[in-house]
């Protein structure tokens, strides 16, 4: 059988193939690559109608109801990069630059200032800071599974911005000779809730990497493990989210910093739009999904 391939921006004709019934959108995809070579598989993007929703790759011509002389729309998703090259950029550029204003406050504050006494706070901030974005490389290189091979390369520049942005702003408050650090005990206090997000955080994501086995695109009900800090999930549907915002308004507390609450407010807004997309994902997929959970806080959202 014969399906037509065709641009969703103008309906233009791209290809004919001719497809068997048991054939997948990603065999089609290969097709086309080779009529097309500049549209690589990843690049390339389904549709039944020009605006419609993007099919899984998965799925077969029959299962679609396409037959002979039918039509699917194409869409060119543009040039594409890996989504672990992405994290790898995103995350290595607020540690290096967090670390250059800390490492170097001269540069940036005048002679002066690598002589003037740095609070304990400006430590331990710089710790934290470079913790969580090592933390962040090496569960990227070694823990996340990820069910998109890639993104729009687009996209890159305005995620690194972000990101390096934010760490310049925090960096160069948090460092400053005149930079006054809150008191010691909620400092402490702030710290002790940062370390109990990250450590969940990592539990959460640990968990999630279980979950999906090696190259699959399988969903699961993600549950609580023995792991206590897995225990989230009786309550939310991310909990990785919700470590997350809760470790920057924790790092937020120990250094009474605007710029760091700023970034804090930014990362949730963010997240709860990604943890209410996912929320409705998982209720939509799964019958039986857990009816008390809640997106990304407990309760409440």
């Amino acid at each position: 059988m014969e399906i037509g391939i065709l641009s969703t921006s103008g309906g233009k004709q791209l290809a004919t193939l001719t497809v068997d019934p048991n054939s997948t959108l990603k065999e089609l995809k290969t097709q086309i690559h080779r009529l097309k070579s500049h549209l690589y598989p990843d690049r390339q993007e389904f549709r039944q109608e020009p605006r419609g929703k993007g099919l899984d790759e998965s799925k077969t011509v029959a299962a679609l109801g396409l037959k002979d002389k039918s039509k699917l729309y194409l869409k060119d998703l543009g040039p594409q990069i890996a989504w672990k090259t992405v994290f790898l950029t995103e995350y290595a550029g607020p540690l290096f630059v967090y670390a250059w204003i800390y490492t170097r406050p001269w540069l940036f504050y005048g002679e002066d200032a690598a002589s003037q006494p740095m609070s304990q706070v400006s430590y331990i901030a710089a710790i934290c800071w470079v913790f969580h974005y090592s933390k962040r490389i090496l569960e990227t290189l070694f823990v996340h599974r990820f069910s998109h091979a890639t993104m729009p390369v687009r996209n890159l520049f305005r995620n690194c911005a972000y990101y390096w942005v934010f760490a310049a702003y925090v960096a160069y408050h948090v460092n400053h000779p005149l930079y006054t650090a809150p008191c010691q005990i909620q400092s402490y206090i702030a710290l002790g809730f940062w370390t109990v997000c990250e450590l969940g955080n990592f539990s959460i994501h640990w968990l999630l990497r279980n979950l999906r086995p090696p190259g699959s695109k399988e969903r699961r009900i993600p549950r609580p493990t023995k792991d206590p800090l897995t225990l989230l999930f009786n309550l939310v549907s991310c909990p990785n989210y919700t470590y997350e915002v809760g470790g920057w308004v924790a790092f937020t507390a120990m250094t009474q910093c605007i710029p760091a609450g700023l970034f804090a407010f930014a990362g949730f807004y963010q997240m709860v739009i990604w943890a209410i997309g996912k929320h409705r994902s998982y209720k939509k997929d799964f019958k039986d999904y857990p009816r008390g959970r809640k997106a990304i806080i407990p309760f409440v959202l």
